[in-house]
């Protein structure tokens, strides 16, 4: 499976998240990724670098994870993730 987060996006979200320290990264890489699979599954394909909105639902949904409470990401971002789905289904380009 191919995966688009890249170091910048480990670093974007570490800056984010006020972790100065790199002992986490691969893990941090692994949440990211989930959380991006994740959101595509229930949004559509986009693309992470080129997609603010997406990259932000990626980014908050790994917040939860990372804090062990992701069972409330989708709760509290549901009508987020209903308007950016609807909206991806428009984009040609996501």
């Amino acid at each position: 499976m191919e995966t688009s987060i890249t170091p910048e996006i480990v670093q974007e979200f570490k800056e984010r998240m006020h972790i100065t320290h790199s002992a986490e990264d691969s893990n941090l890489q692994r949440l990211l990724s989930f959380s991006y699979a994740r959101i595509k599954s229930a949004c559509g394909d986009f693309d992470i670098h080129n997609n603010l909105t997406g990259k932000e639902l990626v980014y908050e949904r790994t917040r939860y994870a990372y804090n062990d409470a992701v069972e409330y990401f989708e709760d509290n971002f549901l009508s987020q993730l209903h308007s950016f789905g609807l909206d991806n289904l428009g984009d040609d380009d996501a």
